[in-house]
């Protein structure tokens, strides 16, 4: 980014709300942003002045480059008041780029306007290291989500109303409406219906020559709705959707069922957005959802009901990575949103393999003379190592191929003293009085969950910085006993960071320590070969679950609840046993109990039920009550918002 334009921050103290900082930043147009990245006008679809859309092209172009550095930024396990691993992702970005003049691009997930408006907030970041406009951030950007949303009721429609024809006609009946004959004598079977007539070997003979019993395997599905798992989403806060009952009208012939929503960030369908390679491997893992079993105990797919190619449309605009910008001017790649308690938590393997190119050399060049021109990628994972991380490294990895060069986990003397014993935290509420004031016995013994979280991080075969994210109470006192902890666990460094008041000023010394480590230029740092915690294809599903749960979490066993020994022999019988494990749970521990706080063992770790998100290509367990729609607390976020008389948004943040 050689004709790169930095962005000056004003900084003031105190520093001012997130959204007075990004109003008074005035944005690069998009279309520079672009440029400055190395994105050709042809391949940049701008959605207004400072957002677009940046097409799959791209990575074709690129193909022949070698890509730049990947630098995964996770956490240790979190209060409610966040650790700042987004405000360190963007500080970093900010850093490299302006700063440091190197090639950087942030990748962060698409925030849900449920938390943006409820009581979490939004995810641009903070301070001086955010993505800007912050309002277009946290509020549609490309609508996307919204497309997510669409494509996932879309196939709850058709699922519930395949149901009510199948229970009110025969299949004769079925046949002439599905595929009603045209005038030569020939049956007009639906484009979306082709892959079930190849699932069932019909393909190769005319349908006029169809028994009436191939005919009833194609046009009926016979779906349990007891097994129906499939639901609708919204992305909102409302609690009063967990459970629902449908089909109540007098039209739907008393076929009610209990059902309920989630949060559309939630859907399967955004898992697919972010784990998706290209439009037809979207495609292809859209037509591999499980929506349900049939009475014979066979999984009834979105193909089977003829929806793939419509979701496919629907999100064909969706697959193209946003672009967006920081403070500091730096490219932000704002792509996908998974709901990180029961999904990966990350953003998509499309936006990293585009700014990992963007970011890459000419494959020509000397090794030591790449390094010096090599850009870096930064991309954060949900919640702790643990989830977000773990998750990262196993299940994204594997789809996407790729390897982070170095592993980043943001640190904060508050977290750390709630693990030494601290009082609780709570959103909203004022903080008590050793999260201000210098503790250090409370402190060191709360960086034992630091320290298992860098324990954690290399057994992939990777090196990890600690970055301190500073705050105002912070001591030097403390920030020593933070890094003479993390290299005692096996961190190669431990860096104070103060990018939320400085800007990439204040992450420069992160920058650089991240620099040096995905250089292996640390003294006795070496090159490790990476590895995963568990095989995919020889080990099964309730080993996996036993290798994440005592290698990752300290679980001393694991206790598979009755319904989730059943859904073991069922995924194994269905062939789903080969998939990676996402396992939901509370993020504040790193057990499955919030309330077990610092580095518990020991303890039996329940697994309560599994379920299959065959299309996204994993199982998750669940190990705790995970609402997958949150509610609104009595003082909600959007209470604040406003928009002035000139149209722009107030009070978000």
């Amino acid at each position: 980014m050689s004709d790169f334009k930095r962005l000056k921050l004003n900084l003031t103290k105190p520093v001012p709300s997130d959204y007075e900082i990004s109003r008074n930043q005035q944005p690069k147009h998009i279309t520079e942003v672009a440029r400055e990245s190395g994105v050709l006008d042809s391949e940049i679809e701008p959605y207004g002045a400072y957002k677009g859309k940046v097409s799959l092209d791209t990575l074709e172009r690129l193909q022949d480059k070698v890509n730049g550095k990947y630098i995964l930024v996770t956490g240790i396990t979190p209060t409610p008041l966040g650790e700042g691993k987004s405000t360190t992702t963007v500080g970093l970005a900010q850093s490299l780029g302006s700063h440091l003049n190197r090639v950087a691009f942030a990748n962060v997930r698409q925030p849900s306007m449920g938390p943006t408006f409820g009581v979490k907030g939004g995810a641009a970041g903070g301070g001086y290291s955010q993505v800007i406009p912050m309002d277009e951030f946290n509020m549609h950007i490309t609508g996307d989500i919204h497309a997510i949303g669409m494509a996932n009721n879309l196939l709850a429609a058709a699922l519930d109303t395949r149901i009510f024809h199948e229970s009110t006609q025969t299949d004769k009946g079925l046949w002439k409406r599905l595929c009603p004959e045209k005038k030569d004598g020939t049956r007009d079977i639906p484009i979306g219906l082709l892959p079930r007539v190849a699932k069932l070997g019909l393909d190769k003979k005319d349908p006029r020559e169809w028994t009436e019993e191939e005919i009833g395997k194609f046009v009926r599905l016979d779906i349990d709705p007891k097994t129906i798992t499939w639901k609708r989403v919204l992305d909102l806060n409302d609690r009063m959707l967990r459970g629902i009952t449908i089909g109540q009208a007098p039209t739907e012939k008393g076929l009610t069922r209990e059902t309920g929503f989630e949060i559309t960030v939630a859907s399967e369908c955004m898992a697919i957005l972010a784990l998706c390679s290209s439009l037809k491997d979207m495609r292809e893992r859209l037509g591999r959802m499980v929506v349900a079993s049939n009475k014979s105990g066979e999984p009834v797919t979105c193909e089977d009901l003829g929806c793939a190619g419509a979701l496919t449309a629907i999100l064909k605009d969706a697959i193209k990575p946003n672009l967006m910008q920081t403070l500091e001017g730096t490219p932000v790649f704002v792509h996908a949103g998974p709901f990180a308690n029961i999904s990966i938590g990350a953003s998509s393997v499309l936006a990293d393999r585009i700014a990992l190119k963007l970011a890459g050399t000419d494959p020509n060049l000397p090794d030591e003379e790449r390094k010096g021109k090599e850009g870096y990628v930064i991309t954060e994972a949900g919640f702790d190592f643990t989830m977000g991380g773990e998750r990262f490294l196993n299940i994204k990895c594997r789809s996407s191929g790729l390897e982070p060069d170095v592993i980043v986990i943001v640190a904060t003397v508050r977290a750390l003293k709630v693990h030494g014993g601290g009082s609780e935290v709570k959103a909203g509420q004022q903080l008590p009085l050793e999260y201000t004031t210098e503790n250090l016995e409370m402190l060191r013994t709360g960086c034992a969950n630091l320290g298992k979280h860098i324990e954690n991080a290399k057994q992939y075969g990777r090196s990890v910085i600690v970055a301190i994210n500073k705050m105002s109470s912070d001591t030097d006192k403390e920030h020593d006993i933070i890094r003479e902890e993390a290299i005692k666990a096996g961190a190669i460094d431990a860096i104070v960071s103060n990018h939320w008041e400085e800007g990439g000023a204040g992450a420069v010394d992160l920058a650089s320590g991240i620099i040096r480590a995905a250089n292996n230029e640390y003294p006795g740092q070496q090159p490790e070969n990476f590895s995963f915690i568990y095989d995919l294809e020889s080990t099964s599903i309730a080993d996996k679950i036993s290798a994440i749960a005592q290698k990752m979490y300290g679980a001393a066993e694991v206790e598979f609840l009755p319904q989730a020994q059943e859904k073991i022999k069922e995924y194994t019988a269905q062939g789903f046993d080969k998939l990676p494990i996402c396992i939901a749970k509370t993020q504040y521990s790193l057990s499955h109990d919030a309330k077990l706080k610092g580095v518990p063992t020991g303890f039996k770790f329940p697994i309560r039920d599994i379920k299959a998100s065959v299309g996204a290509g994993y199982l998750y367990a669940l190990a705790s009550e995970i609402q997958t729609i949150p509610g609104l607390a009595t003082k909600c976020g959007f209470m604040n918002v406003e928009v002035n008389d000139k149209g722009e948004i107030e009070g978000l943040f």
